[in-house]
């Protein structure tokens, strides 16, 4: 009994001390470009700029594989800080994937709800809560505005609602003026 549990544990020793070296040996890191183009979108989640999520559109704009104005819900503030991260030019938006708007989230009017969840289907961070054949209501917090739970929608009952601007949600318009590298004629 007792030879059967050290051939055991020592199974499991040999077999840790492999994962351990196989977990050091294949580490993959991640590439610290996308981490910060990564940072820079909105998070929306919208899948407007061609891609499924704004990791994909970082990886795709480290690449080289894809423009950086193809954001419209990091709008020119966006562009302008993924210019200056990656040392290219600005470019206004690109109009083939929409045109920037004023935050907003989702709003169910309640009154004509069906419980269908459709909504709840597309919405990408799971901002919709309910059950089918029962009213859904948006969690604002999480929403992000993405417009994905508005077309599923059979009975129109979704409608995007801009966020008021507060102290808590008002940004400095970056930047107020253009900025020239130092040395370049006027």
């Amino acid at each position: 009994m007792i030879s059967a549990i050290l051939v055991m544990a020592l199974g499991a020793v040999v077999l840790g001390a492999a994962l351990g070296y196989a977990s050091i040996k294949f580490k993959v890191e991640g590439d610290p470009l996308v981490e910060k183009i990564d940072a820079i979108l909105p998070q929306t989640q919208c899948g407007q700029c061609g891609y499924p999520g704004c990791k994909p559109y970082a990886e795709a704009i480290a690449k080289g594989e894809a423009d950086i104005n193809c954001c419209p819900p990091g709008g020119d503030e966006g562009i302008r800080k993924l210019a200056d991260l990656l040392g290219r030019e600005f470019k206004p938006l690109s109009g083939e994937h929409g045109v920037e708007k004023p935050k907003s989230v989702a709003f169910v009017d309640e009154q004509f709800c069906i419980g269908c969840t459709l909504c709840i289907q597309a919405c990408p961070v799971d901002a919709i809560v309910g059950a089918a054949k029962q009213m859904h209501t948006i969690v604002a917090a999480q929403c992000t505005g993405c417009e994905l739970c508005v077309e599923p929608c059979p009975v129109d009952c979704i409608a995007m609602v801009p966020i008021a601007e507060s102290v808590e949600t008002w940004k400095w318009r970056y930047p107020v003026f253009e900025i020239k590298p130092a040395g370049t004629a006027r």
